[in-house]
């Protein structure tokens, strides 16, 4: 059977400010390096090893994957990035504190912004403080404005289908490290899971979930790697 990996990066700066973060690049905290690395030898300790991994634009996904691949002394597997697997743009509530954003929004309507599985927040402003039109590694790609839970998965499954399922059909043992969103996104496909469901379905930092899949590549099996 396909055996497929996910995790999703170690804590970083603006998880631990409780920011809004979305395609904003920030670092993995010390405690978020220690989630990495820490997964990265369970992963080795449970005998797990990989043929090709796949990751996102951002530092903070890139960072736990090479953190766990050392850990795993895997240093040198072929790893695939793509923007298709960035975190959900929170448009215009990105770099806000949460507690902050809800005082003066309203805890209902904060949490229609985060938990609806179709509304997104605000959109971005042209030129503002995390206007990314001028980042490189975004160059020709269409930057979106504000995503939906909706928006992230329709972004998500082109790249799953045209890269990732081939090369799990190929025979390949594969990882991915991306992000909370992103990889509800996968989640929702692989496990059939209701899009009322999904929104409630939170993904802990640093800790790998490991899928056993059948030949049409649909959950047979999935744990979380610790509780094994």
């Amino acid at each position: 059977m396909p055996t497929l990996v996910l995790i999703r990066h170690g804590q970083s700066a603006w998880n631990l400010e409780n920011r809004f973060t979305g395609w904003w690049d920030v670092d993995v905290t010390e405690k978020g390096a220690a989630e990495a690395k820490a997964a990265g030898e369970l992963m080795a300790a449970k005998g797990l090893d990989f043929d090709m991994t796949f990751t996102s634009f951002q530092t903070r996904a890139i960072k736990t994957l090479n953190l766990a691949l050392e850990a795993m002394g895997r240093l040198w597997l072929p790893t695939e990035k793509h923007w298709r697997l960035n975190e959900r743009h929170y448009g215009g509530l990105t770099g806000l504190d949460k507690a902050e954003t809800a005082a003066k929004h309203g805890d209902e309507q904060v949490k229609i912004w985060r938990r609806s599985f179709d509304i997104p927040p605000p959109a971005s402003e042209p030129g503002g403080d995390y206007d990314l039109a001028n980042d490189r590694r975004y160059h020709g790609i269409p930057i979106p404005q504000a995503e939906s839970l909706k928006d992230t998965i329709a972004r998500v499954l082109p790249y799953w289908e045209e890269r990732i399922a081939p090369s799990l059909r190929s025979g390949q043992r594969i990882l991915i490290s991306a992000h909370g969103n992103s990889l509800r996104a996968l989640v929702k496909h692989l496990s059939g899971i209701g899009d009322d469901e999904i929104v409630h379905l939170e993904i802990p930092t640093g800790q790998p979930i490991v899928y056993q899949l059948d030949a049409d590549l649909r959950e047979v099996e999935r744990y979380y790697l610790s509780e094994r």
